[in-house]
């Protein structure tokens, strides 16, 4: 814990001004602790189907939970990839004439899974992320050095996982990370 590792290095001086800070951390992380367990608690209880959703790296409980509570019921689409239209995570479109512009995502849908889904999908391309085809066609997809074409695959990767959950939660099948191996 940060305040356990920080608070005995801190010099004498600035003791008075960080010490207060210090236990403000300490409190909150310990909340912040305790939310996790009850959420945890609640996925054990009430949504099972949420462990499922668990399987794929990067989905702890807090993406999976919110994306069942958000989605409701699965069987409300026909195909798994219609629920990255409905969360938002496909370009915007204006065309005109023969112009044809790269837009930006739609945004439509729930922010607050979108953005889950976002963090998972770019804790699935950084480097503490597990070797799985969602993350070679994601890297692939990001190339090398560009900024603009790593923001692109980010969402892409986050389209795709929540078609892969989506998929998941409906089949109830197991989920194989390298299913091209």
């Amino acid at each position: 814990m940060f305040h356990t590792k920080v608070g005995p290095s801190i010099p004498d001086v600035l003791a008075p001004a960080l010490k207060p800070l210090l236990e403000a951390i300490a409190h909150l992380t310990q909340q912040i602790s305790q939310i996790d367990k009850s959420i945890e608690g609640l996925i054990l209880e009430r949504y099972p189907e949420a462990q499922v959703l668990q399987q794929v790296p990067g989905v702890g409980p807090l993406i999976s939970l919110t994306f069942i509570l958000t989605i409701g019921d699965p069987q409300r689409f026909k195909k798994s990839r219609q629920i990255g239209p409905y969360l938002g995570l496909v370009p915007r479109q204006r065309e005109s004439g023969e112009r044809n512009p790269q837009l930006g995502i739609s945004k439509s849908g729930n922010q607050y899974l979108r953005q889950l889904l976002v963090n998972g999908s770019q804790y699935i391309l950084g480097f503490r992320g597990s070797d799985t085809d969602l993350r070679r066609w994601g890297l692939a997809k990001a190339g090398i050095g560009n900024r603009s074409a790593r923001k692109r695959a980010v969402v892409a990767v986050a389209r795709r996982l929540a078609v892969l959950l989506h998929r998941l939660w409906v089949t109830g099948e197991v989920y194989i990370p390298l299913r091209a191996a």
